[in-house]
């Protein structure tokens, strides 16, 4: 029995063609458009390969790089050391003047852990998936093998954009978290001013250190999701042209199976992550409630701050799973369009057919008229159709005609029934799944407000 595509893609050789068919692949169809000669992608190859290594060099340096033992203690080790006993240590033994006043250690020995275990949920997941698979197939930069050079600078512009995106959105979460602190010692001083100042440079070092964690793993899922959005639009823009349908429908089926496992390998990580954010803001909003004394931007200043690093790390999340999501699903509108433009300048038959004034086709009419079927028009349309039989035609122009229609039919009904995306263990992630979280969350504050603003007003 014949391999299917998903079976001959699990192991494919370095030379497979993306598409192993006796059709020609999708690229020959593009080449129209300008593929390039062998030095624009031998230099393609290179700035990639470069690109993949500064990268790489940047989730080592965090500690996702745990591919040998010793690696992998040294980065937990340093986990452990600069993420969990440096604050800890810090909190516990620093004596202030004016501690008690604003009791802000115990809201920031809640806010330590909360950042432990996100960052801990996020080193766990992409450390394990960098080391199964390695960097290049764990952005799929690997099926570009046999590919042209065109999508390999677009593979380049978005690997730098996300990195630049992870630095825009980091640098001001910095800036926010070392203002806090600077305040927080000029009205909660210690002994010394050295101690002071060690005090500052220790919390912002383990704080910077845990969200830099957490704010690269959700940019390492934004950027897997976006890569794979190239990969539709370049699917949507082979549609504008009319080719062999079995190309587009194994094409199809290897990008939805590149979906499966990108929502296999994050799911754990995209659920760990909702749970532990929900959780976090859950006591924060329960302990500002509760507690009776004035909050201020001294004790409560890094609730604001962590949430912000948290929604950060949710948005860029969502957005990316929503967005390959709805693209994928878009795929069904563009082939429905390319459907019906296709069937209606369609110029598989050399003879036209004559059309009629009420817009149908004489010659098809013609043989409607002439079978011996009773049609009872007093009927319902609906009813009336029951009735008719298609005609059976031998005309080898028609037969074409239909034979492309239905092949195209069949591959939009396909693409309607197979929309795809990225699922965590079944549920889609799209704005279904965004509007039923939002009020699961609205839901939760109202349940806190209302046991903690109600009840100590009464």
């Amino acid at each position: 029995m014949a391999d299917s595509p998903i079976e001959r893609e699990q192991s494919p050789p370095a030379d497979t063609p993306l598409l192993v068919s006796s059709q020609p692949p999708l690229d020959q169809l593009r080449r129209s458009n300008g593929g390039g000669g062998g030095e624009s992608v031998d230099a393609n190859d290179d700035d990639l390969d470069r690109t993949m290594q500064r990268l790489e060099t940047f989730l080592t340096f965090l500690g996702f790089n745990q591919s040998s033992a010793l690696s992998f203690v040294l980065s937990w080790m340093a986990f452990f050391a600069i993420g969990v006993a440096l604050p800890v240590t810090v909190l516990e033994l620093s004596h202030c003047r004016g501690c008690e006043k604003y009791q802000y250690k115990n809201f920031e020995l809640d806010i330590v852990v909360s950042q432990a275990c996100l960052a801990g949920v996020s080193l766990i997941c992409v450390s394990h998936n960098l080391r199964k698979h390695g960097m290049r197939k764990f952005l799929f930069v690997d099926q570009l093998s046999g590919r042209m050079g065109r999508l390999k600078d677009r593979y380049i512009k978005q690997i730098t954009a996300s990195v630049r995106l992870l630095a825009v959105w980091s640098f001001p979460c910095f800036a926010l978290k070392a203002a806090r602190e600077i305040i927080r010692i000029l009205y909660v001083t210690h002994d010394s001013w050295w101690l002071s100042v060690a005090i500052l440079l220790s919390l912002i070092l383990s704080w910077t250190y845990l969200s830099t964690i957490f704010l690269a793993a959700s940019a390492m899922f934004h950027l897997v999701c976006n890569l794979q959005v190239i990969h539709f639009e370049d699917y949507a823009k082979l549609l504008e042209g009319e080719s062999d349908i079995s190309l587009f429908i194994y094409e199809h089926i290897r990008l939805r199976h590149y979906l499966s496992k990108i929502s296999h390998r994050f799911r754990i990580f995209l659920l760990l992550q909702f749970l532990v954010v929900t959780a976090s803001q859950f006591i924060t909003l329960f302990q500002t409630t509760v507690y009776s004394g004035r909050i201020t931007y001294i004790n409560g200043g890094d609730f604001a701050v962590s949430s912000v690093v948290q929604v950060v790390g949710i948005i860029l999340c969502l957005h990316a799973a929503t967005k390959i999501s709805h693209r994928a699903q878009a795929i069904a509108s563009v082939a429905s369009r390319w459907h019906a433009v296709m069937s209606c300048t369609s110029s598989d038959s050399s003879t036209p057919m004559r059309a009629s004034p009420s817009g149908g086709s004489l010659d098809f009419t013609n043989q409607l008229n002439a079978l011996p079927i009773p049609i009872d028009y007093s009927e319902s349309d609906l009813e009336s159709l029951d009735y008719v039989r298609m005609p059976t035609n031998n005309n080898p122009h028609f037969a074409s005609y239909m034979s492309s229609y239905h092949k195209r039919q069949a591959f939009v009904m396909y693409l309607q029934t197979n929309p795809g995306g990225i699922t965590i263990f079944g549920w889609t992630v799209d704005r279904h799944l965004i509007n039923t979280i939002f009020f699961i969350e609205l839901s939760l504050v109202t349940f806190v407000l209302g046991k903690t603003v109600v009840f100590g007003v009464e």
